[in-house]
């Protein structure tokens, strides 16, 4: 009988133990950059291996525009993205716009080299985060999302739709000849201001977009970028 209890009241605390803080980890790449598919291949790994201790990674892959004109142009790639770049841009200051660039929970910056986006990620897990609820139902057109946030939490929420085991061969460029293979990619990041306790968002897809394969992320920011939320949900 007090083997029975003593089990019972561990059960809780082992839970706490194995318990992983969700990090966002947003790689800014373009297949038409050689110095990317590596990162691309980092980030890939540490997202099915979960590895880092104490770590939930939420990978999203948003491929810039920049880099078109100079032979391949990225079948991924919007100039939404290469403006969410701008915007990390003008918080963390440097060298402007690079590829790949690695930013994790909006609060850290890096060169998206295996090491660096590991030790960005460790540093990530002493943050506090509120756990979003996100619930994706079928909705003509596209998808219906509903985000419930607990209550304190204030910032600007964003939806992101992944696709992941993306791949392209690459006809021209600086990576003409190889098949190059991603992590989850942002088909779309739509800002959609304050949050509120419960929001409910429209999302429209591609009929090319595989909804076995997509994923919703759901964060909220605050002022100065700094993931304060963060929820997901599989696309059924």
């Amino acid at each position: 009988m007090r083997l029975v209890l003593a089990l019972a009241l561990l059960a809780p605390m082992a839970t706490l133990a194995q318990s992983r803080t969700p990090i966002l980890v947003e790689l800014f790449t373009s297949e038409g950059c050689s110095s990317c598919p590596p990162a691309d291949a980092a980030l890939a790994a540490l997202s099915r291996t979960q590895e880092v201790k104490g770590a939930e990674v939420i990978p999203l892959e948003l491929h810039v525009d920049y880099w078109n004109q100079l032979g391949w142009v990225d079948p991924f790639s919007a100039p939404e993205f290469t403006a969410r770049q701008e915007a990390y841009a003008q918080v963390f200051g440097g060298d402007g716009l690079y590829t790949p660039q690695v930013v994790v929970d909006g609060a850290s910056s890096g060169v998206g080299s295996a090491g660096g986006l590991r030790r960005l990620v460790e540093r990530a897990t002493a943050a506090p985060k509120a756990a979003l609820e996100v619930k994706v139902a079928a909705a003509s057109p596209g998808l219906e999302v509903t985000v419930r946030a607990p209550p304190g939490v204030s910032g600007r929420l964003s939806l992101a739709l992944s696709e992941a085991e993306l791949s392209s061969k690459v006809e021209r460029g600086e990576n003409a000849g190889r098949t190059l293979v991603h992590a989850p990619v942002a088909r779309l990041v739509v800002d959609q201001g304050a949050i509120s306790p419960e929001q409910k968002v429209r999302l429209g897809l591609s009929k090319s977009w595989r909804r076995d394969r997509l994923r919703v992320v759901a964060f909220v920011q605050d002022p100065r970028g700094r993931v304060i939320a963060l929820g997901t949900a599989a696309v059924n």
